[in-house]
Order: C-alpha cells, then structure tokens, then sequence
C-alpha cells in the first residue's frame, strides 16, 4: 500500500540547538501511526513543520506522491494536515464554538452565520461525546480538560486527510480518552492518516498500529507495536537497553516519620467545586489524591497555596493555625509550602524569562550578597547545578523557558520547587507531558524529598505513580475528600468505584 505521507531526511536548526537532524517517516492512509521518544527528541518540531509552523532547512515532504512545503499552518489545512497542540493554542476570550470554527466560520452574505457555527460545533461535540459542553461557554472559563476537547474538535472541523495529535490526552481523564480513541478508530476507519505522540507506552499499544521513534532529532527505530515489547521500545527512546525502575521504594518502605504530622487540615472548602476535605500530613510522606477531573483535586491545592480567595477552613502547619481567607501564595511560600501547577504555561512559568529566572525564582535569596542584588554568576552556577541534576535539554541558563519542549518546561518548574526547598510539596500532575526517562527522574525527586523528611501531597490522574510512589491515598469525589488509607489498602478498582461515587467510606 502507498503512503498517504513520506517525508525524507527532514532537518531543522534553531541556532546552536538542533532539533532534527535526519528524519524519515512514511504513514498509510487508514493508519495510527505513534511518534515516540524522549522530551526534545524532535518529535513536536516534526509535528510543527507538517504543520506549516515552521519550514525545515532541508528534506522533502510528499502527500499522496505530490511535494508538500507548506508556507503557513492556512496552506497545510488546505492541504488536508491538521494539529492538535501539545499545549493549547486556543483563543481564550472566545467561545468553544469560535475556536473550532476559527477560519472556518459559514457565512452567509458575507457575514458570519452564528446559527449555522453553532449547530457545527454542536455536531463536533455529539461525535465526540461531549454533549453538555457548551458551544457559547468563554474558552478561559473552562476547565484544562475541556479545552483540550476543544482543541480537538478543532482539528477536526477542519476534515482533515492527516491529523496529527501531540499528547491529546495529557489533560484528559479515563473516560474522555475512551472516547477520543473511538473516534480515532472511526476516524481511521474513513482513511485518514493519524500520527500520535504519547509518553504512555500502554496508551501508544492500546490505539496504535505501527510506530517510529526519534532519538536526538534522528529516527531511529520503526515496526509494528504488536511485535515490539516495551523494553525494547525504551532502549531504542534512551539509547541504553537498561532503564532505572521507573520508580523508587514508597518512603513507608525506606525510613519512615512515624506520626509526625507537619501539616493539619480540617474542613477545608473553595465553592463550588471544593465542598470539603480534611487530612494530615507528617514528615516523610507521600500522600496521594486521586478522582476524576473536575472533582475538586486541583482546586485543593491550589486553596492549600493561598490561590481560591473564597477559600475557608482550618490549616495548621507545626501545629500553628494559619490563615485561611485573606491567604496568598507569597505568604505560603515563606511559610514553607511550594506548589507545583497543573497548567504550566500559564500559571507554572514565566515563559519569556530565562531558564535560570525561572529555576531560581521562588528563592532568590540563594544567589544574593544581600541588598536586594542578584548575583548572576551565582545564579548561572545555581541553575546549571538544576540543569544537570534534572537532565533539562537547554543550551544554556540564559535560554528562554519558551524555547524548550514541553517535558522540559516541566523539569524547570519541578526543579523550581526544589530549589525553594519547600518543607510541603504540593504537586498537581508532577508528571505531565514527561516522557518516559524524565518520569523516572522525577519519581526519584520526589521520593529523595520524602527522605530528606519533606511532606509531598501528589495530585495525580496516573494511577501507577499512585500506587508507585505514595504512603497513603484519598480520593476526591463531588468536591469531597475520602479518608486517607495506606496505599496496600487501595485497588485501582476501588479508587475508581470511590472516584465516581459508588462506595461510601465506612467511618
């Protein structure tokens, strides 16, 4: 069968970084066709360039035998190529319905027809099963999860002959991916092309037909996913046919701070998504929070750091009550509380300073003589220190966060934290858009914090780092938070029976 997509020996610089030096991938109309490798392994400067983001310094591109070299993303939709972002690239002042449809809106005399959009975006939803999203809701106000259903629905009112999916589930839950899945089948089915990146080698398995992977920008490895074990999928991403566990003994298995409680929470709300949650959390331990999106995870951490202003409850930390309204992350942060967001482009980073900005930022003081001076030389050396602890890809300090892979972003914002030397780590989705490698390099961040004495409360939607890395875990259904219990005590299944709401918690 001929290939709907071929490219050959696709390069492309950006100054002294290479980010593709040799690429070749051919994709059949009909296929699921997964693009893997580590962050910075070229895979979303590859998606970019089909694109039409970005042109490539050399190579060639062919759809259906005919050169392809797309001046702009408008000449790669009108030839059939559609991307879904790995961050979103949504409009958020506009509507669900405005985004789908932008630059593809029906007109009618030369107007836009508001009805007709509408009942487009409204069909788009009902394909994807997201029926009581509203097409009319404001884009900022929806959660992260929804966007990336809008996103997605972009792309395909685009009626695309390829699509090209960069991460589209990383801030989707269990049951949205089941349906995005199905409507790549049915997609698949009709014959158009799908090239999917994921750092999930069992979701890679579970959608896919054949694969390529990217090494340094090079490919390096193709075949059938069937006919490829994991292990061997993961040598070809590293280089190396031996990987560290993925991930470290739970620190209730190390040295343990029996009782030691460092942080109480009682009642704590944040209308009208956060109804109540109360828990401890003592010295060396991992607590972990599951549920569903949507549920309450996110917006408890973020009352935990001082960031829902209608917040209440009761916190004490070293028993010593804190303030609850009226709290801000500032105040938390000299209090010793870090936080680590789920969204990381616009809450996690600043992404048009520096790679040591942004590293060093939370505390400043360490590369200060005092008198409210940066020292930059100590600043350089503190950064680089992150750099090469973390395996962060950057060429130097100096580089823009902006400039680097996704995965790498949230290395900078992980190390952030642990610059801070925070005592209470709260961490929501630590492992976003991390590809395999990195992921155990994070784990074992967490878990060495654990054992240094630090409390870690880990939002995760990734149930094996659940059951991986925490002590004790409690789940957020309806706003409301279960009794935490020892990790042995869970089951995935009981999580998700817990999740959505089908068991009562015995007292």
């Amino acid at each position: 069968m001929s290939s709907v997509l071929e490219i050959r020996d696709v390069a492309k610089r950006f100054g002294a970084t290479t980010a593709l030096d040799g690429v070749d991938l051919a994709v059949q109309a009909g296929e699921v066709h997964a693009l893997i490798g580590e962050n910075g392994a070229g895979k979303s400067t590859l998606m970019n360039i089909l694109a039409g983001a970005v042109r490539p310094d050399r190579g060639t591109m062919q759809i259906d035998g005919r050169p392809y070299a797309p001046a702009a993303p408008g000449d790669a939709r009108r030839r059939g190529v559609a991307l879904i972002h790995q961050e979103l690239c949504l409009c958020p002042h506009l509507s669900a319905a405005e985004n789908m449809l932008l630059g593809l809106e029906p007109a009618r005399g030369g107007w836009v027809d508001r009805g007709a959009a509408r009942r487009r975006a409204l069909d788009l939803l009902e394909r994807f099963g997201r029926t009581t999203l509203h097409p009319d809701a404001r884009v900022a106000d929806l959660p992260l999860a929804a966007q990336q259903v809008v996103e997605i629905c972009r792309a395909l009112a685009a009626d695309a002959r390829i699509l090209l999916m960069d991460e589209p589930t990383s801030s989707l839950q269990r049951e949205d991916v089941d349906r995005l899945f199905a409507l790549i089948r049915q997609l698949a089915a009709r014959g158009i092309a799908i090239i999917y990146i994921s750092h999930f080698l069992e979701e890679v398995r579970e959608i896919a037909g054949r694969y390529s992977v990217l090494r340094d920008g090079r490919s390096v490895d193709s075949g059938s996913i069937a006919g490829t074990s994991n292990d061997q999928l993961i040598a070809h991403m590293v280089g190396r046919s031996t990987l560290t566990p993925w991930l470290p003994l739970r620190s209730g298995e190390r040295e343990h701070h029996e009782g030691n409680v460092i942080l109480a929470v009682h009642d704590v709300a944040a209308p009208p998504v956060l109804k109540q949650a109360s828990f401890e959390l003592s010295r060396g331990e991992v607590l972990g929070i599951a549920g569903l999106m949507g549920s309450g995870r996110s917006e408890l951490v973020r009352a935990l750091f001082g960031l829902e202003p209608r917040a209440s409850g009761r916190i004490a930390l070293h028993g010593r009550r804190l303030a609850v309204p009226g709290a801000s992350p500032a105040r938390r942060v000299a209090q010793g509380l870090g936080y680590l967001s789920e969204d990381r482009r616009r809450e996690g980073l600043a992404l048009a300073l520096s790679v040591a900005d942004n590293l060093t930022a939370t505390r400043f003081s360490a590369c200060s003589p005092g008198w409210g001076w940066l020292d930059l030389d100590r600043q350089r050396v503190t950064a680089r220190g992150w750099i090469d602890a973390l395996h962060i890809r950057a060429a130097a300090p100096a580089q823009l966060v902006r400039a680097l892979s996704g995965g790498n972003q949230q290395k900078v914002a992980i190390g952030r934290l642990l610059h801070q030397n925070a005592e209470v780590l709260l961490l929501d989705e630590p492992t976003r858009g991390i590809d395999v490698g990195s992921r155990a390099q994070i784990y074992e961040a967490i878990a060495r914090c654990a054992a240094q004495g630090k409390a870690v409360l880990m939002v995760s939607s990734y149930l094996p780092e659940l059951f991986g890395l925490c002590d004790r875990l409690a789940v957020m259904s309806r706003g409301r938070l279960s009794p935490a219990r020892p990790i042995e005590q869970w089951t995935p299944e009981t999580v998700l029976t817990t999740a959505i709401g089908g068991a009562r918690e015995e007292v």
